[in-house]
């Protein structure tokens, strides 16, 4: 393949985030041609689509790299089967149902020399970068996060969220530690957590967290999954030279209530030009910190029991 042809890409799994995110950023990304689609009870007009992995694998050895939007719960294993085919992989957030097996996936892809990138797509939300670069150089010592939504809203009728694997309120919560572990100038660890489990659901629906900075400075976060009416995705950070405000789930920010310049949103357009540049020299990205995170919860979290939930 000359450099200058788009790289064939399929993509596994068409829901709501391939059709509302993938497919237009890919579309709009000159490096991109989607090529094939993975599902068994949706398609993409105009693009041929195939009912297995198995099956596309065999029959499309001409497509280059596979974005595996589907649940955390299959993806080691059809990522195993891509990366063993010799296929280039991104991974939808979170990368996995744990933490092993991303790093699993990390090893298989430097073995055979394909990319691998785990893609954390609040990262590039516009006012993620400038946050990073205002925090550099100072002493934090306080950190919030209030991170709340509304379930029905975001993920009508998906089951695959409550059962085990599926990481319940982390899901959306997990957008908030990228974020975090992304700005923050020294690493973080947990030292408690609170999980409330509906008593008719195998994950969380709402977790309270506690961290501390390397260099002591408490941070906590807040996740529900229960909220009506306006959504809340906020980060707040106070240093020693200010207060730093991130809003929207990282598309405003603002410095002592001062809003600060940045670019529009384009998180998913900045996923495939990041994956471009990571084919283009052979890498991969594969950062787990945020999932170590959601391990660490419910490794010490205390769970509670809270009423049936009825979507």
């Amino acid at each position: 393949m000359k450099a200058t042809e788009p790289v064939s890409i399929a993509i596994a799994g068409v829901g709501k985030i391939a059709r509302d995110q993938h497919i237009p950023s890919i579309g709009r990304n000159p490096s991109f041609t989607l090529a094939a689609t993975v599902s068994r009870n949706a398609h993409v007009d105009g693009v041929e689509n195939f009912a297995t992995l198995e099956t596309f694998l065999k029959e499309r050895p001409d497509v280059a790299a596979i974005a595996l939007c589907v649940p955390p719960q299959v993806r080691f294993t059809m990522a195993r089967q891509a990366l063993m085919a010799g296929r280039q992989v991104l991974l939808e957030k979170p990368p996995g149902a744990s933490v092993a097996e991303v790093h699993t996936l990390k090893t298989l892809a430097g073995k055979n020399g394909l990319s691998l990138f785990a893609t954390w797509h609040s990262r590039f939300a516009p006012a993620v970068g400038p946050a990073r670069k205002w925090l550099a150089g100072k002493t934090v010592r306080r950190a919030t996060i209030v991170w709340k939504e509304d379930v029905r809203r975001w993920h009508p009728g998906q089951a695959w969220i409550w059962e085990p694997g599926g990481a319940g309120v982390f899901d959306p919560g997990i957008n908030a530690l990228s974020i975090l572990t992304e700005i923050m100038p020294q690493p973080m660890h947990l030292t408690a957590a609170e999980l409330e489990f509906p008593q008719n659901r195998d994950t969380p629906i709402a977790a309270r967290l506690a961290f501390i900075d390397a260099e002591g400075a408490p941070v906590t976060a807040d996740f529900d999954w229960r909220q009506t009416g306006p959504q809340s995705w906020d980060i707040t950070v106070e240093t020693d030279a200010g207060v730093l405000a991130l809003s929207e789930g990282g598309a405003k920010m603002a410095v002592d209530g001062v809003a600060a310049d940045h670019g529009p949103e384009a998180e998913y357009d900045g996923i495939y030009a990041r994956f471009a540049e990571l084919l283009a020299t052979g890498a991969s990205d594969v950062d787990v910190s945020p999932l170590v995170h959601v391990a660490d919860a419910f490794m010490l979290g205390k769970r509670v029991t809270t009423d049936p939930f009825i979507e």
